[in-house]
């Protein structure tokens, strides 16, 4: 552990600083979107953005690195999005902030990406599974702290965006300074749509389910916390709790992904984010009540339950559609769901913001209610038609939601295996004239008998 922090500091340092801010970014534009009374609808048009601007970088990306380089283009595209963010405190209004949205899309998946591709360039065999853990822990835990600098002055003003640029651009200090040469960028292999369907049409559609859900719970969150009258202390409370709970679900449903079906863990997962979701919807009725009837601690309680049944659902849909096929498609299929989890992320706020407008704030939460239960309905559908596979190369891996098909490599699943014993067997006796026949079983037997 030691030597993967002693490699690696410089890279989780400024990724660190580059989540802070992002996360303080992200509670601040849909709190001061509420104050600058724009309609729902604009506001999830405008969060959409950020969205439509990472489905294109993660497109065009691979090229733009090979070209350049993994420290200019990380350098450029860092002074771009904190360039971008000041444009935001000057120009106040949806259209122009869903364009410089996009541009920050753009230039995180960049970051994401050249951070990712250089971890994976680090690690070892040995220690791959390390280093996905501590990047997913610092990701998670800077982009709550980030929500926490909400406080620190009114988000009315203009000194939030300035504080953001500033953490963002000393995001670029330890990363320029490093000493170790940047990798050579290789080429992933692709995976359409059709054959990851066809590989896996619940690992596909829940992907794209997915991909809706927790791109408007992200980006509108403090929307609606915002609209609901929460102070600014309790919307970062809010938000940091949907964060942290996040992150430390990951290992004990993954846990019960690899004892259990994994089908199963997905339905009862995404049934009791739907379940905490209505709960939470109730609690919130009743913050308004006079007294310690006003209370919003069953809410705090109800969304961070909510947030560990559902926030390890993409690591689910990864560790079931990885069920299915051969380890070395493992991270092409990653990538084809990350494509497909894009392709539902753009949508997302834009439609919850319209089922805010036309139901109400609570609205928000019926949105994920609806789509979390399609997820549900999909995987008891599957089931019927589809027997349990087990894939002892497959396995339940915590990844964060912002990872790019390059961070996939970081799965410790992915790392070349040995030839398989029973292979070995069977090219040994081809070469000694033995026949025999492929089951295993076979197989043993004229082992036995050539060693007689």
């Amino acid at each position: 552990m030691n030597k993967v922090l002693k490699n690696s500091w410089a890279l989780f340092l400024g990724m660190g600083l580059i989540m802070m801010a992002h996360g303080f970014q992200g509670s601040l534009l849909g709190v001061r979107a509420v104050a600058e009374n724009f309609s729902l609808t604009s506001t999830g048009f405008m969060m959409s953005g950020y969205f439509v601007g990472y489905f294109i970088g993660a497109r065009t990306i691979p090229n733009i690195i090979s070209g350049v380089g993994h420290i200019r283009v990380f350098a450029a595209f860092a002074s771009i999005a904190s360039l971008g963010i000041l444009v935001h405190s000057i120009f106040i209004n949806p259209f122009t902030w869903f364009v410089l949205r996009m541009i920050n899309g753009f230039c995180m998946v960049c970051m994401f990406t050249v951070a990712e591709s250089w971890l994976n360039d680090r690690s070892s065999n040995k220690n791959r599974g390390k280093v996905l853990s501590i990047y997913m822990i610092i990701l998670y835990g800077a982009m709550g702290i980030g929500m926490f600098f909400l406080n620190f002055s009114k988000p009315e003003n203009f000194q939030p965006f300035i504080l953001i640029s500033v953490i963002m651009s000393s995001a670029l200090i330890p990363i320029l300074l490093t000493k170790r040469k940047p990798p050579n960028f290789k080429k992933l292999q692709s995976m359409s749509l059709k054959e990851l369907y066809e590989t896996s049409p619940l690992g596909m559609v829940g992907a794209v389910f997915y991909g809706t859900t927790q791109s408007a719970l992200f980006t509108l969150l403090a929307v609606y916390a915002a609209s609901m009258n929460f102070s600014i202390f309790e919307i970062s409370l809010v938000t940091f709790l949907l964060a942290i709970s996040g992150a430390i679900s990951q290992y004990p449903v993954g846990n019960l992904s690899d004892k259990y079906d994994r089908r199963l863990v997905i339905i009862y997962s995404t049934f009791g984010a739907a379940l905490f979701a209505l709960f939470s919807i109730f609690s919130s009725s009743t913050m308004h009540l006079p007294g310690n009837l006003g209370s919003k601690f069953w809410f705090y309680i109800f969304l961070t339950l909510f947030s560990f049944c559902s926030l390890p659902m993409f690591s689910l849909i990864l560790a079931h559609t990885n069920d299915y096929i051969t380890k070395d498609k493992f991270v092409a299929a990653g990538a084809g769901l990350q494509f497909a989890f894009g392709l539902g992320a753009i949508s997302g706020p834009f439609l919850c913001s319209l089922f805010m407008n036309f139901v109400g704030n609570n609205g928000f939460f019926i949105f994920l209610i609806i789509f979390h239960s399609l997820i549900g309905a999909f995987g008891i559908y599957r089931m019927k038609i589809r027997p349990t596979k087990e894939n002892p190369d497959s396995q339940f891996i915590p990844v964060p939601q912002t990872i790019t098909p390059f961070g996939m490599e970081l799965n410790p699943t992915t790392e070349h295996i040995e030839e398989p014993y029973t292979e070995k067997v069977k090219k040994m006796l081809d070469r000694k004239g033995v026949t025999y026949k492929k089951e295993e079983q076979d197989i043993e037997e004229a082992v036995n008998k050539e060693i007689k």
